[in-house]
């Protein structure tokens, strides 16, 4: 037999997709049982992957805990190929920090086991991001092995995959998946039949041994495989005719001449589906995910690094809530292509994961308070350039400070008005409003109880709560309530005289100046440059805002707003949906409705500092796609609002729209016009960003529809958009100039609602791609959906804006008498963009890219550490900063005592 197969026996393993967890566990457990047993009983049997993800391995042992012995026995002995990854996640949808978690979680995960497979496993992402390669060589890997996104151009079962940085790995590409010696036969004359089968189908790529997946979606192994090769590699005079290998094995023997070469993000349809529609499936899930992530990496993590005082204990409690994002970054789970109990678990993850992220952040902002020398609100910058920009504070005093904008007065305590005399209750109303006072003294968002005073005369009991804008360190709430409910036991038929010692405060809007980066100033309020007007023009005509960098006139016939004149923005296009949660697909009888019938206009903040425009349209959308003759029929009115928003010295606008979702088998669109025509866009994804033309490669069985990813922002003809977990969008209003087709529209994504995990006969994916289940979450009927974005027409830096737009300054209020002074910086950073900053091993890590194409210097001014790998294995020792080549990465190790090694240091690769 001259044909040469080297066979890897392997199982693909969703936690949840069409099952709820547990189901799929179940069938886990059974499954490796049954592997563990025909491994310890048959050494011809003699390697298995775990899917390149150990939470297979953590799901297992969670119910099989005295197997932990056994299966690292067998990594050890090089028999089960474990890791690298802690879950095979989706590369387009999760934070780019969200992957080098989950990387370094597997691999500290497989660590226990005896060591990582050296292989960037990724069989069955919907496409890779273009800088996958890059994180791949920062974790000492060298191969990766793909199957969906591979471009035509790629006629090789193997290839260089370049990031963009210039970072390769030679990447085994699988033409027919994961699965294509699923199932094999169980004699040794249909082996040889199916190999020779398999060797004729992916001729034009093979180039040495045929490699042969031997699994497939949560298919145990086939005990007798081993047996099977064996057998026909006795028929082989060399032996080489069949073997049963590890993927490693086969990889370290893998051609490495004459390679073709692909440079960037693997999205093609051409010969796999890449399922381009997940992106806009549930879309409250991906707003989710996409706040969780912020919420860690730039609030609680970088907070606690620069300010905690617990680092230790908030370690944990993150280490907790990153596995809990870690799972949901699952390519099911995050895509929402899954059933219902499902994406309940995985918002509910999300949920705890924001729960952690948030009392971290509050409790290290609470640290940095009580660390300030100086009393009264201060304004905290949480990105690593100096910024301005407005903010709200609570104030104290009779009148508001100048050059701020007054904003609804602060609801008095426990629901009294503020300015309340004396107030005489009896011991019964005493006991209910003390039910109603929290232990943790907080009464509204801006006020505390500070002080109980309880005095005792003949009439009665005399109280005074002193309530004021900021927390105090020591509050006696507790104990106030005892001694009270105490002498209230005692006196029953007391009079209880209650008075509230609240001085006046205003909620006030403010411009501040430059706050440094990292760093923290006092809340000072100043005029601005260009303050914001804000005038309802006569007859009807609608209403402007401008504050000198922009104009906004917003058409009272339609609900679209013009930017610097240029019409057309913000109208809502509404299409019918007869796809799934994989694919988009119009019905064959479509209605557009892209007009409202009723707009009414109201001007609800008219500056200085921010006006906002409330905008409420009413529509008529149909109420379902009927499946038969796939027409759009039925009505359903719904009422859609957006609030416009124009802040002072700010050259974009900030838009939030929101209704009740009230129809079925539908697509909603906002769409926006270009000021100059475009030939592509540029959006942001995984550290960089990536340029796209106008269209995108497909074949019949799944249409290459140019709805593409990103993740903060999308640029394109002179708009830049930035969003918050709106990933989808797509160049539209196309036209020829010169020859040449431009694109003269984006369109955002705000909503797909669909009610099938799966179809067939779609007129974009004919066949399917999942189970047929009807599920009915994808519909989101009655769910409230509520999209945030930002248009800019000037020519910013889009992360700078990305940030100013998604991470807000913020505003402490500190009693004075600590250390730190009034004005500071935790950390200067400079010539980078941040990932991620967090405190570990005795010092900070801080993650940084440049994304863009010329090299950079970073800078950390008075700091010294190491140039780390992802594994925090030692490189190189800088000094107040390092070069950082063209949109590449670094980890930076800044450890506290100068003289210290990272943590990584004398670990092997």
């Amino acid at each position: 037999m001259a044909l040469r197969v080297a066979v890897v026996p392997h199982t693909h393993w969703d936690r949840e997709w069409y099952e709820p967890f547990e189901g799929f566990r179940h069938r886990l457990v059974a499954a490796l049982d049954q592997l563990l047993a025909t491994m310890s009983t048959d050494p011809s049997f003699r390697c298995f992957l775990m899917d390149g993800q150990m939470a297979m391995v953590d799901d297992y042992l969670e119910v099989r805990p005295e197997m932990a012995e056994r299966i690292r026995a067998l990594a050890g002995a090089g028999r089960l190929s474990l890791g690298p990854w802690y879950v095979l996640a989706d590369e387009f949808l999760p934070s780019p920090e969200t992957h080098v978690r989950n990387l370094q979680l597997g691999l500290a995960r497989a660590a226990a086991f005896g060591g990582a497979m050296a292989v960037g496993y990724l069989p069955d992402m919907f496409g890779h991001v273009a800088q996958m390669p890059q994180l791949l060589r920062l974790a000492g890997f060298e191969h990766a092995v793909v199957w969906r996104g591979v471009p035509r151009a790629i006629e090789a079962s193997a290839f260089w995959w370049e990031a963009p940085d210039g970072s390769r790995v030679r990447a085994e590409y699988l033409p027919l998946g994961y699965a294509n010696g699923a199932a094999l036969p169980e004699d040794p004359e249909g082996l040889r039949r199916r190999f020779e089968a398999l060797a004729e189908q992916q001729a034009p790529f093979v180039r040495g041994e045929l490699l042969v997946m031997a699994g497939n979606d949560h298919q145990p192994p086939q005990p007798a495989l081993g047996r099977l090769l064996a057998e026909l590699a006795a028929e082989d005079p060399d032996g080489r005719c069949a073997r049963l290998v590890s993927l490693p094995e086969y990889l370290q023997q893998a051609p490495v001449e004459d390679l073709p070469t692909w440079r960037g993000e693997l999205r093609s349809g051409a010969r796999a589906n890449v399922l381009m529609g997940v992106l806009s499936t549930r879309v409250d899930l991906k707003q989710r995910a996409a706040q969780v992530a912020r919420e860690l990496e730039r609030r609680a993590e970088p907070l606690q690094a620069l300010f905690g005082r617990r680092p230790e204990a908030a370690a944990g409690e993150l280490a907790l809530a990153w596995r809990q994002v870690v799972r949901n970054a699952a390519h099911d789970s995050i895509c929402a292509c899954s059933v219902d109990p499902v994406t309940d678990a995985v918002l509910q993850r999300y949920a705890e994961a924001l729960t952690v992220a948030r009392g971290v952040a509050q409790d290290a902002l609470a640290d940095l308070a009580a660390s300030l020398t100086e009393p009264g609100p201060t304004v905290v910058n949480l990105a690593a350039r100096d910024r301005a920009g407005l903010v709200e504070a609570t104030v104290v005093g009779e009148n508001p400070p100048p050059h701020t904008q007054v904003l609804a007065e602060p609801a008095g305590a426990l629901g009294l008005p503020r300015g309340l005399g004396e107030l005489r209750l009896d011991a019964g109303s005493v006991r209910t409003l003390l039910a109603m006072l929290p232990d943790t003294a907080q009464l509204t968002e801006d006020s505390w109880v500070q002080a109980v005073n309880v005095e005792e005369d003949d009439e009665g009991l005399a109280v005074t709560v002193a309530v004021g804008p900021e927390e105090r360190p020591a509050s006696a709430v507790a104990g106030a309530r005892a001694d009270l409910l105490a002498r209230l036991q005692r006196r029953p038929e007391a009079t209880v005289r209650l008075r509230l010692d609240q001085p006046p405060t205003h909620r006030v809007l403010a411009r501040v100046g430059p706050v440094p980066g990292f760093g923290w100033a006092p809340f000072a309020p100043e005029a601005p440059t260009g303050p914001v007007r804000a005038e309802a023009l006569p007859d009807g005509g609608g209403i402007r805002l401008t504050n000198g960098l922009v104009e906004v006139l917003v058409d009272p016939s339609d609900g679209t707003f013009a930017l610097d004149g240029l019409a057309g923005f913000g109208r809502l296009v509404d299409g019918g949906d007869l796809g799934d949660s994989y694919n988009y697909s119009p019905p064959a009888q479509d209605r557009l409705v892209d007009r409202p019938e009723r707009v009414e206009l109201a001007l609800e903040e008219d500056g200085p500092l921010r006006a906002r425009v409330r905008v409420s349209a009413d529509y008529t959308w149909p109420e379902r796609a009927e499946g038969t003759s796939q027409a759009r029929v039925g009505a359903c009115p719904v009422r859609v609002t957006s609030l416009l928003e124009l802040r002072a010295d700010e050259p974009w606008l900030r838009v939030r729209t929101s209704f009740e979702n009230p129809a079925r088998d539908h697509r909603l669109r906002v769409h926006f016009p270009l000021p100059e025509p475009a030939s592509g866009s540029v959006a942001e994804c995984a550290f960089g960003t990536v340029a796209r033309g106008l269209s995108a490669e497909g074949r019949p069985e799944e249409l290459g529809l140019p709805t593409f990813p990103s993740r903060r922002f999308v640029q394109a003809g002179g708009l830049t958009v930035v969003h918050d977990g709106l990933h989808e969008y797509e160049l539209v209003d196309l036209a020829e100039e010169d020859g040449q087709p431009v694109a003269k529209g984006l369109a955002l994504t705000l909503l797909r609602a669909t009610g099938m995990l799966s179809r067939v006969g779609m007129a974009t994916r004919p066949l399917p791609a999942g189970p047929l289940t009807p599920v009915e979450g994808l519909q989101m009927v009655g769910r409230t959906v509520e999209a945030r974005y930002a248009l800019c027409l000037a020519p910013l830096d889009p992360y700078e804006l990305a940030d100013d737009v998604l991470v807000p300054l913020e505003v402490v209020t500190g009693l004075g008498g600590g250390t730190r002074p009034a004005r500071g910086q935790a950390l200067a950073v400079h010539g980078a963009e941040v990932s991620a900053l967090r405190r570990v091993h005795g010092g900070l890590e801080l993650r940084v890219f440049n994304p863009r194409p010329a090299p950079t210097e970073v800078r950390l001014p008075g700091r010294r550490g190491w140039l780390v790998d992802l594994r925090g294995r030692p490189l190189e020792p800088f000094t107040e900063g390092l070069p950082l080549r063209a949109f590449g990465i670094a980890t930076l190790w800044l450890p506290d005592d100068p003289a210290a090694m990272p943590p990584g240091a004398g670990t092997s690769a």
